[in-house]
């Protein structure tokens, strides 16, 4: 004989509120397992851009060695895994001769008038820039070369303004 317990409203009232309250702490739980979850990868990320941007001091020296002079096999063994594993955390190296000349990626440390240049264009590296997906860790510095500033009376050799730079300074 199978009796079930008499059911009455109030009890059938508690049931579905305890169940609308456990409902709802799950959500929250879910909820909050999300956002640990995006908290630990921003942190992660943020770690990893720390310790790329104080390493780049050390590609720096390693791209001022390969400049001066050919690297010793072993020196170069080391930048080269060096460099391979830094790339495996994401970090991307950008700043060519030639390229046209971006303000949001490029810090112009000179700027040589050209009167047959028809647009800012990056004519010499002095440090590379790096990224990191899409944020940048530091902006690579070049010696631009580029038409005379407009509207202001030439331009002097030396400067970083002029037309197309995003800075235009009044005398």
């Amino acid at each position: 004989m199978n009796q079930s317990p008499p059911q009455s409203p109030e009890l059938l009232r508690l049931v579905d509120e305890r169940t609308a309250d456990l409902q709802r702490v799950k959500a929250e739980y879910d909820n909050y397992r999300k956002q640990v979850r995006r908290d630990r990868l921003a942190v992660r990320e943020i770690a990893t851009e720390n310790v790329l941007r104080a390493l780049l001091p050390v590609l720096d020296a390693v791209e001022g060695a390969r400049r001066q002079e050919a690297m010793t096999p072993g020196l170069k063994a080391v930048a080269d895994v060096l460099e391979t594993q830094l790339a495996s955390l994401g970090l991307k190296a950008f700043g060519e001769v030639n390229e046209p000349f971006d303000p949001t990626r490029h810090e112009a440390v000179t700027h040589v008038v050209a009167p047959d240049a028809e647009r800012l264009t990056c004519t010499e590296i002095l440090s590379r820039g790096y990224r990191v997906g899409d944020r940048l860790l530091r902006a690579a510095r070049v010696t631009v070369t580029g038409p005379p500033a407009c509207g202001r009376g030439g331009g002097a050799e030396g400067t970083a303004g002029g037309c197309g730079t995003g800075e235009h300074r009044d005398p």
